[in-house]
Order: structure tokens, then sequence, then C-alpha cells
């Protein structure tokens, strides 16, 4: 399973080398400075790794359908976007787009006056919260309002959520409302500014759905369509970028140099796909089988805050301990469950086995 983070090692000490010279540059040699700098970058990076365990789980069991190509460009092409493309091109974005300026100006806005760049990203919060979470609720809701699901959790909650699926567009429906509802707790500019960010959101999500399903689809042994290919890494993307939100608003709270944030969260953004990797490539949501909806909670409570943050601030470490408590509590339902019910995750005698490149093999012990 370590050798699923050997790339992730590298490319931490790569973005740690990296940020010294940022700060020996910024600071004309001062070591002192140099030092402050890499364990900023060091902060940033176990800050975003702590803050992703959920989004790891999830990535995992979108993953897990893909073939090994897919599971391939999602390691490589994918870190590219979410360190490059959220991590740095994203902020670039909001000060573009809120300071009515081009890119090029963003950028030595961003390198030559930092505190206006920060109160620039940060004054874009409304927004960036209603886009965000309306997209992570709309996922965690997809997840529960589904009849199809064969483990449940805490079946006194998953069990009456499983019948909304029966109500045609219910998701949208409840994420739509639910927007419509926590606008009135801001006025003027900022309500119009909210209620349109979280319908985006909406939008976004049911598009990204249909292209997963046109470009990915495929037909599971339940007759549920499953991303595998193009579509599910696209999917991915954006489910990666609305999870980087908080992270990026965050990372301000404790440096305000673009480059070094943008160091410090790719660190975390490569541990949370080798993360997802390893998850894959273990058959751990098989085997610990709360795990999924574990994360989805998290997912749900993420999307809550986010929503929420317009009048109510939850320092990033809350926000961090409450999905590490949830998935570490479906951790253990799981180990639990498992040792309770061996019977239930083995089967004896021939059996068979899909691969993710569609080979099927017979096993002679199946788990």
């Amino acid at each position: 399973m370590l050798k699923n983070f050997y790339g992730s090692i590298i490319f931490t000490i790569i973005c740690l080398i990296l940020a010294g010279v940022v700060g020996y540059t910024e600071s004309d040699g001062a070591w002192g400075v140099v030092a402050s700098v890499v364990f900023i970058a060091a902060i940033l990076g176990v800050m975003e790794t702590s803050l992703s365990l959920d989004n790891a789980v999830v990535n995992a069991s979108v993953l897990k359908d893909m073939d090994e190509k897919w599971q391939q460009r999602f390691l490589t092409w994918g870190i590219a976007i979410a360190v490059f493309g959220m991590r740095i091109v994203f902020p670039l974005a909001i000060v573009a787009i809120a300071a009515w300026v081009s890119p090029w100006d963003a950028l030595s806005i961003a390198i030559s006056d930092k505190t206006r760049y920060e109160e620039i990203v940060t004054g874009a919060h409304v927004g960036i919260s209603g886009f965000g979470g309306a997209f992570l609720l709309l996922v965690g809701l997809t997840f529960f309002f589904d009849d199809d699901r064969e483990h449940h959790w805490l079946g006194f909650i998953e069990g009456p959520l499983s019948k909304f699926a029966k109500i045609p567009f219910s998701p949208y429906i409840a994420t739509a409302a639910l927007v419509g509802g926590l606008s009135l707790l801001v006025e003027g500019a900022e309500r119009q500014t909210f209620l349109i960010a979280g319908l985006s959101g909406v939008a976004t999500f049911f598009v990204v759905e249909k292209i997963g399903d046109l470009l990915g689809g495929e037909e599971d042994a339940t007759g549920k369509i499953v991303r595998s290919g193009a579509g599910g890494f696209i999917y991915l993307e954006f489910l990666d970028a609305s999870f980087s939100f908080d992270g990026v608003i965050g990372a301000f709270a404790i440096t305000n140099d673009i480059l070094i944030i943008a160091l410090g969260l790719g660190i975390g953004a490569m541990f949370v796909r080798s993360m997802t990797i390893a998850l894959v490539r273990g058959g751990h949501l098989a085997e610990y089988r709360y795990l999924e909806p574990g994360a989805f909670y998290a997912i749900i409570a993420l999307a809550f805050i986010m929503l929420l943050s317009i009048r109510v601030h939850t320092p990033e470490v809350v926000t961090g301990l409450i999905g590490a408590v949830l998935i570490g509590l479906a951790f253990w339902a799981s180990v639990r469950h498992q040792k309770l019910f061996p019977h239930e995750y083995e089967e004896e005698g021939e059996a068979e086995a899909i691969l993710p490149t569609g080979e099927v093999v017979q096993s002679a012990h199946t788990v």
C-alpha cells in the first residue's frame, strides 16, 4: 500500500524545495524566512489532506469503476488540474472577474499587492460558498436518495432518505429549496449573488451528471449507470474542484502568497489522489462497507458548513475534524460489523470476479 504514496512523497519534497526557493528569493536570502515559508507550505499540505479525507473516499467510489488507464490519468492529468487549475488559475479568475481586470493584471496583483489580492478573493466568499455548497450537497443527496443501495450504515436515517428516490429530481428540488431558504439570511446584493451561485451549482451538477452518463456511462449488474471513462474523469474533476473551494479560501488565514498556497495545497491534493488509488487498488471500499456512506455524511456536513458560512464562520480545523470523526466512526463500524458477521464478507467455492478492464477471472475465495 505504501508504494501508492511514493509519488506523493517525491512531489512533497519538490514542493517544499520550491517553497524554500520562493522564500529565499522574496527575502533576499534570509534563512529564517526560508524556514518559515517551508513550514507554512507543509502546514497547508497537512490542512488540505485532513480536510479532504472524505474527498478521497468519494473519489474512490467513482474511480473503482474506471479502467486503469483513466485511473492513471486522474493521478497525472488530475493533479495538474488540481494544482495549477484550482490553486492558481481559479483564484486569479476570481480576481480578474471581481476587479474587472485582465488575467495578466490579476497575476500582477497576486504577486505585487498580496493584501489586495487576499481581500478580493475572500470578498468572493458568498458566491464561492453558494456554488460549492450546492454542488456538494447534490453529491451527498444523490447518494442517499437511492433505493438501490444494498447496505445502510444508519438505517433510521438512510432508510427514509432512500424513499425520496421515487420523486423525480428530488435531490435537485431539495437543494434548490434549501439555497432559496438560506438566501434569506443575507440581504441586498449578497442575496442575489448567493442565489445565482447556488442555482449555478445545481445546474452545473446536472450538466456534469449528463455529460458523465453520455461519455462514460455503462450499466452495472443492477442496471445503474456508472462512470467508467472520460465521463467519470470529468465528474471527479468537478467534484475535486468543489472540495477545494474551502481549502483555497481557508489558506488565506495562514498566508496570502499565491505561490506558497499553490505549493502547500498541491501537496495535499497529491496525497488525496494517492489515498484514492490506495483505496481502489486495495479493495477497501468492499472490505469496509460503511466507509463510503461515512464519507458522504461528511460531504453533506461540509456542504452545510459552506452554505451556512454566509452567516456563521466555522474554523478550518473544526471542518477537518468533523470529516475525520465521521469517517473514523464509519471505519470503526465497518470493522465491528466484519468481526460480528464474517460470513457476509466471505464466499467459499468458485466465484467470478470482474476486473476494471472487463476481464472475468475465477477465484477460489472471494472477499
